[in-house]
């Protein structure tokens, strides 16, 4: 692969933050098509979403109060599994840093359901999941819609099948405020963008991997398969978690 500039450099502000500059502006060119900066940082902000939320699920496995809750679980560890193998299989191809961690917000979302349990931790944990997927569901569409680059339009088509599966599972517990989901979605607390970004990998570390629960259903991208075609169409789109 021939990348026509040097290493890209980490994402500034990541997270549910809203990068500024010029998000079409484009930084690399590739076989699978060109790399804008946004393009970049939705791989970057896919990993870091399931840097706290399968870790959320695992905790929703031992806590949660309702099958609904549980089920809904499964579906975040099952989900962000796959698009963390999609994410770390083509993050090197197009030579994109990935976070090993998540945003300081998203950890405190973590450090806060680990923290309740009961009917507390049910409706934080199917309120606080509807908005963070409720607010990145809009971003997927808008990549989907405008990339140039097939392996970043694959992830997308993932994305847009995952996040939409987990807002049903969450909406489905029967615990979802839609008052509340939709004013936190469109008005979004002001934090200052060191909350918003997950830090960069320590040199040196072992790349965290999400592993796929034993009874997975959802389905990475065949990233060797759309390699070798080469071109800028798009991949196969997997399918969405059963249950």
């Amino acid at each position: 692969m021939a990348l026509t500039l040097a290493a890209l450099a980490y994402p500034g502000v990541l997270g549910l933050s809203t990068v500024s500059g010029a998000q079409d502006r484009v930084i690399a060119s590739t076989r699978w098509g060109p790399l804008t900066e946004q393009d970049r940082d939705f791989v970057v902000k896919v990993r870091a979403a399931g840097l706290w939320e399968y870790p959320v699920g695992q905790i929703g496995l031992r806590k949660g109060g309702s099958e609904a809750v549980i089920t809904a679980s499964r579906h975040l560890v099952d989900g962000h599994a796959a698009l963390d193998t999609t994410c770390r299989k083509i993050a090197p191809m197009l030579d994109i840093t990935l976070p090993d961690e998540a945003s300081p917000q998203q950890r405190a979302f973590v450090r806060q359901l680990n923290g309740e349990s009961g009917r507390r931790f049910d409706t934080d944990f199917a309120n606080i999941l509807r908005t963070t997927h409720g607010s990145i569901f809009n971003t997927v569409a808008k990549i989907r819609s405008t990339t140039k680059n097939s392996l970043v339009r694959a992830l997308a088509d993932q994305a847009n099948d995952t996040v939409l599966d987990h807002i049903s599972m969450m909406e489905k517990t029967g615990l979802v405020d839609f008052d509340r989901a939709l004013y936190q979605q469109t008005t979004p607390p002001k934090l200052p963008d060191s909350d918003l970004t997950p830090p960069p990998p320590a040199a040196g570390r072992p790349e965290v991997v999400l592993t796929p629960p034993p009874s997975a259903t959802s389905t990475p991208v065949d990233i060797d398969a759309l390699a070798r075609g080469g071109g800028t169409g798009a991949g196969p789109s997997p399918a969405p978690p059963a249950g």
